[in-house]
């Protein structure tokens, strides 16, 4: 079982005791920019010239540089940029003015792990990876609470590189919720297997394939919406707060029954399956690799599917439902 840390358990003197630059201001730049200014850091954010985002940062009050102006102002950098724009960033602005001694953080272990990025061996490596999108990591931190945090070194130049990871989830709230320690490797598989097999892949397969189904049958889309799209929130938010066998306390009888009559169907060694392979493709780099070439050759896959998901019927009859909800 892990180790749970929390605030109490730890002293954020070594972080702030760092400027810190935070590279990226999208949804967790910002975030942990704002929580780590309102803990006392020294934290400036390193933008691009032209970037949209750097008016936003100024109207929060942020001090916005160039990237290379924040990487050598700063002892740790967070790059808190999408993983497939990390290594030009990386490579470009940030390794150039590096110093012995100083720390790269990561919020997600996907560029360290398959080896995007070529960072000296003289500084430590360190990832603090919210459990939680980034506007709950700030609107949590700003009602004095916080989101789980995960941390992990993979290089540990100075010999102080997990209390600097511990302080720095600390800072950004984590200290509040609880905070633990994985490895890169451990983060970024489950992370992407997470998300390929229930969190975003999972999920939308199970509600397009259920919703056409019953239209298909017959019924009315409305009610093919509100039953396999609507409820899941109902559904996930008591998983949430109580757990899968909590969750059974506060449905029906009928509907607890329903999930014991099909949980032995042939379809879920199908699954298994299905997903030991995903998890497999996430193993020895094979995602990573499709995903990097999608990427530098124009997303054309990426963006077909994403117009393909937008013009699904089940979008037109779910906005119109959740005018009456909202």
């Amino acid at each position: 079982m892990a180790q749970v840390l929390t605030s109490a358990d730890i002293d954020q003197t070594i972080l702030l005791e760092k400027p810190v630059a935070v590279l990226g201001y999208g949804s967790q730049g910002r975030a942990q920019a704002l929580n780590l200014r309102d803990s006392g850091v020294d934290v400036r954010v390193g933008l691009r010239d032209g970037a949209p985002s750097a008016e936003r940062a100024r109207d929060d009050g942020m001090r916005v540089v160039d990237v290379p102006t924040a990487v050598a102002e700063a002892t740790l950098v967070a790059m808190l940029i999408p993983d497939t724009a990390a290594p030009a960033v990386f490579r470009e602005w940030v390794a150039p003015d590096l110093a012995r001694g100083d720390a790269v953080l990561f919020a997600h272990g996907f560029n360290v792990h398959y080896s995007t990025v070529d960072i000296p061996a003289t500084v430590d490596v360190i990832m603090v990876a919210p459990k939680a999108p980034g506007h709950a990591v700030r609107t949590t931190f700003a009602d004095g609470h916080g989101v789980p945090c995960l941390t992990a070194v993979s290089q540990d130049f100075t010999g102080q590189a997990t209390e600097l990871a511990n302080a720095y989830a600390d800072a950004i709230g984590g200290g509040r919720a609880g905070i633990l320690a994985t490895t890169f490797a451990e983060e970024t598989e489950t992370d992407l297997f997470g998300e390929q097999s229930v969190l975003v892949g999972g999920v939308t397969g199970l509600i397009r394939t259920a919703f056409e189904v019953l239209v298909d049958a017959g019924y009315q889309p409305e009610s093919a919406y509100f039953e396999c799209a609507h409820e899941l929130k109902l559904v996930v938010d008591l998983i949430y707060e109580h757990g899968l066998a909590g969750m059974y306390r506060f449905i029906s009888d009928t509907a607890e029954f329903g999930d014991y009559h099909t949980a032995n169907r042939p379809v879920w060694s199908q699954v298994r399956a299905h997903f030991t392979g995903l998890l497999q493709e996430i193993q020895d780099g094979r995602f990573a690799r499709t995903w990097i070439a999608e990427d530098e050759s124009g997303r054309a896959m990426f963006l077909a599917a994403r117009k393909a998901a937008a013009g699904h019927p089940i979008e037109e009859v779910g906005e119109r439902l959740r005018g009456l909800t909202r």
